[in-house]
């Protein structure tokens, strides 16, 4: 049965059925485009049944890709398996763990997701290039935003003095750089930029890599793809053929708020150049009530580097006599928090979790959940992280990294730190170097034996160590040493003993973030596919970011924001200095990063799917502000 089109409109019924052919979708806030995406990858596969080639399709987000991999899934009785749906740097992993040899990369390498982490790298690099008579002695955490800048510009080591110019100390960041890259491939290492960088290098070296891999994905989908920096666009390019690809960008450059990592209107120009892309505009908009969509028109219009064919937003709803926005003015801050706080006290509470409260800077965010947990509304920031934080997780995610580099040190400190927070048993790390360098069975087995000898185990420990032994050790049955593991929580947990009174602090929120990550990862590949570095690159690639607590309202940047909806939105501090920044008003009206912060308010007020509020306030921690001049440039008059 072929897929039902009839529910889309005209424009994403002719998106959908673009066959070949390099394609440009300008698709508005609330325009259905994720739809569109996932039925055309649909349509060709269906289409296609005896063909051998993949769709790939790109996008920024774990949670994007997962999204469409389910819509597909939906769609699709047969073939599913062809549609490869992931993001850049995990494709990038991909792309390095089958041809990273080349460069020296094994196909297990670890990638460091924490800033000390990192940090730790580059302070080896920085002593290695040092000598005595420096004058310039960096530190790892001051060097790191420019090594961070060089691979997102994916700037190789030997033209890194010439990217530096005449900043000071050009010639020694630029052998710091070059060391670090060397210490990382050396330790068998990746960090998140340089998945990019090394990636986008070993393709523009290694054509042959390039070629086979536009064999492999005949048709080439990318969302969001505004918000690309410079390697996840050269990346792209690698990804398609230069005369008549068959690429389907969805994009929006009204949306782009991301400057600050990379991103730039002009690189959407230039792909649309380069490709010379046909266009269709998605500007129907399904989300927003018509008064917010005439916000939204009024306020975008202010800028002037938007192209002159560009579609205002239209609005799907109809207009039904209800007020649907709200503007509150308050003397000051607290007053303003205050009032949000007995605005949403009067909600229903089933209403509360349909509620976000959107701010510029994540400051204003923290004063406004501590007032609403005071009055007793549930609340929640979201926090982006990349390590789990519960003692259980902690040891099973270093045991993990442990059995896939044994003889990784910092493993071996992890695993034996967060056993003895659980277990109250100490594994000393310099017996277990001892034991291995006289038994050359490696670090992990020497952690067992020694483990497994230390008097005081619990009786559910000892179980444990000799189960995973041999699950681990002797069979490399990492499913089946999850499930000893979490078996053994459960025993832990129950007889708490000897466990330290922390261990559990956020284990429960972790196992469910647990479950849903090896859920994502398992339905990305296949059994066979899914090795153990496999598995740990793509959890590393992935947030354990907390879930919101039910009933919470939910409290995010404007950048955080980005691809969500929610029936009632707030939008806090809209006041000059806040939304536009200080900083972001010196620079002047007409700079870029002025029309950045008008395209952040014009998505923080399209994530509304039935009310919008906005409210500011005339004194901030004590000083006096202007109300923003957004306000104004949407309509609502003299403030």
């Amino acid at each position: 049965m072929n897929i039902d089109l009839s529910t889309l409109n005209d424009s994403q019924r002719e998106a959908v059925n673009w066959q070949d052919g390099p394609l440009l979708v300008i698709a508005g806030p609330g325009s259905g485009k994720t739809r569109v995406l996932t039925y055309r990858v649909a349509r060709i596969i269906q289409q296609s049944p005896e063909a051998r080639f993949r769709v790939l399709g790109v996008t920024f987000t774990n949670k994007a890709a997962s999204e469409m991999r389910n819509r597909i899934d939906a769609l699709l009785v047969e073939g599913r398996d062809r549609a490869t749906l992931t993001t850049f740097h995990s494709f990038a992993a991909e792309i390095l763990r089958q041809h990273g040899s080349h460069v020296g990369l094994k196909p297990d390498f670890g990638i460091l997701s924490e800033p000390a982490d990192r940090e730790a790298v580059l302070t080896d690099a920085i002593k290695a290039v040092s000598r005595e008579e420096d004058d310039f002695e960096p530190k790892a955490a001051q060097l790191l935003p420019a090594i961070n800048r060089m691979q997102d510009e994916c700037v190789l080591p030997d033209e890194s003095l010439k990217w530096l110019g005449v900043q000071p100390h050009a010639q020694k960041v630029a052998s710091i750089y070059a060391e670090y890259r060397a210490c990382l491939i050396q330790a068998n290492l990746m960090d998140f930029g340089s998945l990019l960088a090394i990636a986008v290098d070993l393709l523009e070296k290694k054509p042959a890599i390039a070629k086979q891999i536009r064999r492999v994905y005949s048709y080439v989908c990318v969302d969001e793809c505004q918000d690309t920096n410079s390697a996840q666009y050269r990346l792209l390019i690698q990804l398609v053929r230069e005369k008549n690809p068959n690429l389907f960008v969805v994009a929006d450059d009204d949306q782009l708020i991301y400057q600050w990592n990379g991103a730039s209107p002009k690189r959407l120009q230039d792909l649309r150049k380069r490709f010379e892309m046909q266009v269709i505009q998605l500007p129907e908009n399904y989300r927003c009530p018509p008064e917010i969509i005439e916000l939204a028109n009024n306020l975008i219009r202010h800028n002037a580097d938007r192209p002159a064919d560009k579609k205002p937003l239209s609005a799907h709803k109809t207009g039904d006599g209800i007020k649907r926005v709200t503007v509150m003015r308050c003397d000051d801050f607290d007053n303003e928090v205050a009032w949000l706080a007995t605005h949403l006290g009067k909600m229903p509470a089933d209403e509360r979790p349909k509620c976000v409260i959107l701010a510029r800077r994540k400051k204003l965010l923290e004063t406004v959940v501590a007032m609403l947990e005071r009055e007793s509304i549930p609340a929640h920031i979201a926090i982006r992280k990349n390590e789990f934080q519960s003692v259980p997780y902690r040891w099973l995610h270093a045991m993990l990294r442990f059995a896939n580099a044994p003889q990784d040190r910092e493993q071996l400190r992890r695993a034996s730190k967060s056993f003895y927070q659980m277990e109250g048993v100490t594994v000393e790390s310099e017996n277990v170097v001892a034991r291995s360098s006289v038994d050359q069975g490696g670090l992990l087995r020497a952690w067992f034996d020694i483990a497994e000898i230390q008097s005081g185990l619990e009786p559910t420990t000892e179980i444990m160590l000799t189960t995973a032994r041999k699950t681990l050790l002797d069979r490399l049955d990492y499913w089946a040493f999850v499930n000893t593991a979490h078996e053994w929580f459960a025993a832990v947990e129950s007889q708490p003993a000897s466990a330290a009174e922390f261990a559990f602090d956020e284990f429960e929120d972790e196992r469910e973030i647990w479950d849903t990550l090896k859920s994502e990862i398992a339905n990305h590949y296949s059994l066979s596919e899914l090795s153990l570095h496999n598995f740990l690159q793509e959890l590393d690639l992935r947030s354990k970011e907390k879930p919101a607590p039910k009933g919470a309202v939910r409290c995010l940047t404007i950048a955080a924001s980005k691809g969500m909806e929610f029936k009632h939105v707030f939008l806090i501090g809209l006041v000059e200095d806040e939304l536009p920044g200080y900083y972001v008003k010196k620079k002047g009206d007409h700079s870029d990063d002025m029309r950045e912060e008008r395209r952040n308010c014009f998505v923080a007020i399209t994530r509304a799917e039935d009310t919008l509020t906005l409210t500011y306030a005339e004194k901030y921690y004590g000083y006096q502000k202007q109300p923003s001049r957004f306000l104004k440039e949407m309509g609502l008059g003299e403030l």
